[in-house]
């Protein structure tokens, strides 16, 4: 028996390659299903099934990619619908692979189609649980994405009955592998640890320490972000189909001439989107670009922050990060993409087409400026609970993932005032001024290194809300 985690960061997701005697199983694949299949041809193995464990929401799976790439039959739990074949697995269902056996385990709570899988061993002895967003490491799935009639309370209910009466009752020494680890926005306390086992959840998972149904649906529904917007355009993908990625990278890899580019720029719903890192982009972009750098998380800002009905335009460091941007974009279901801008921001800048800045400032610049300028406005895009944690005195909070509102940066004006962006490292505020440059606003300063800087000055006034003190 081999089990193999294929862990993706800037998604924070985990899928599975579990192997015995010539035969393999994927669980959760993403769309770019290249890994899966190269894995099984170096192991000479054939993948007999592929296990979904929910309808997904916060990426694209490549199920029906890897089906028609290798012939394995896609499962799916109890009550799941598709448009396309599949197997429903019958609660308690065993399949065999190779020496080994999977039984699925229906723990509707997080979805209602949602199945654990747990991998017995050679010996038949219990080994590990596959658990999707069911049971994390520190936490649970949120149980407010995907409810059909239900209300999140009814659902997180739901979740504690498959929890304590199909979960808990298994041996303490069984391995638990999520389908997700820290900044995944499918919970609110994911560990940075990407498996542990039962015994050491059930001693320091929150969740699981809840003395009762009405505390668990509390604890597990209290403190919840609203779900990012691309989360139901994933799952209804999911679960209805999507074009092959193929056919996406054919379309995409176009090479553009500074004057293809320039053409292109004029037709209705095209957006810039520059994928270089941060601190290039500030020393020079195309006018009207937006900045989601793939040096961070860069999918799910993609997902958040981008029409999904708008045709991108590339600006990357080469053809290959080109491909990889497209891939990417791919996985939360941006497939309009026309093209890229051939040899890159350098042949906008040799053909001598204008330009576009932002000013970058140090943290220590930063505490000199606020001391002698009345006309700052600080703006802080990070997170409610981040800001809350600790702040610039005075700093406004605007999220990042909010700013697909325009009316959330309506208010903000620059005619009078300077305005100073900071996140928690640079990266989101680097996003966040390229939006505002396209809004018309300029008089922009980017606070490098962020909170992380700004903490470590001590002339800088910082503040907690008192909810964070508590």
């Amino acid at each position: 028996m081999f089990i193999q985690q294929l862990y993706t960061k800037c998604l924070s997701e985990a899928a599975y390659y579990i192997e015995s005697n010539g035969e393999a199983a994927i669980i959760d694949p993403l769309r770019d299903i290249d890994v899966y299949v190269t894995l099984a041809k170096e192991r000479k193995t054939t993948i007999k099934y592929i296990f979904e464990t929910h309808f997904h929401a916060d990426f694209v799976s490549g199920h029906i990619e890897l089906q028609k790439a290798t012939g394995a039959t896609i499962i799916y739990g109890p009550g799941a619908e598709t448009n396309f074949p599949i197997i429903n697995a019958v609660d308690n269902q065993y399949f065999t692979l190779g020496d080994v056996n999977i039984q699925a385990i229906h723990t509707p709570g997080h979805t209602l189609e949602s199945c654990c899988y747990l991998l017995y061993n050679e010996q038949k002895q219990p080994h590990a649980l596959f658990t999707g967003d069911t049971l994390f490491i520190g936490d649970v799935g949120r149980p407010d994405l995907s409810s059909g009639d239900l209300d999140k309370e009814a659902l997180a209910g739901i979740l504690y009955d498959s929890l304590q009466q199909k979960i808990i009752p298994l041996s303490d020494d069984i391995i638990i592998y999520p389908a997700h680890g820290a900044g995944s926005s499918c919970g609110k306390n994911l560990s940075t640890e990407t498996h542990s086992t039962l015994g050491e959840q059930k001693l320091h998972n929150y969740a699981l320490k809840s003395k009762n149904k009405e505390a668990f649906i509390t604890a597990v529904t209290t403190g919840l972000e609203a779900p990012p917007p691309y989360f139901p355009i994933n799952a209804r993908m999911n679960k209805e189909g999507y074009e092959v990625l193929e056919n996406i990278l054919q379309k995409g890899l176009k090479p553009l001439s500074v004057k293809d580019f320039k053409q292109k720029m004029q037709e209705e719903h095209t957006i810039i989107l520059d994928t270089r890192a941060a601190t290039q982009f500030t020393q020079g972009f195309i006018p009207t670009s937006i900045n989601i750098g793939l040096e961070g998380r860069f999918a799910e800002w993609a997902g958040n922050l981008l029409p999904f009905d708008a045709h991108l335009l590339l600006v990357t460091d080469n053809a290959e990060k080109a491909k990889e941007t497209i891939i990417r974009l791919a996985r939360v279901g941006l497939n309009n993409i026309i093209g890229y801008l051939d040899a890159g921001f350098e042949a906008w800048q040799k053909a001598g087409e204008p330009i576009d800045i932002i000013i970058d400032i140090d943290a220590d610049e930063l505490a000199m400026d606020l001391p002698h300028d009345d006309k700052i406005v600080l703006l802080d895009v990070r997170k409610e609970m981040e800001y809350a944690n600790g702040h610039i005195q005075g700093a406004i909070n605007i999220p990042l993932h909010s700013f697909t509102d325009p009316a959330n940066i309506a208010h903000i004006d620059d005619e009078l005032n300077n305005i100073y962006v900071y996140c928690g490292g640079g990266y989101r505020s680097v996003i966040a001024a390229s939006l505002l440059k396209r809004q018309g606003i300029y008089h922009l300063r980017n606070v490098l290194g962020g909170w992380d800087a700004i903490q470590q000055q001590k002339n800088i006034d910082v503040v907690q809300e008192a909810a964070a003190l508590n």
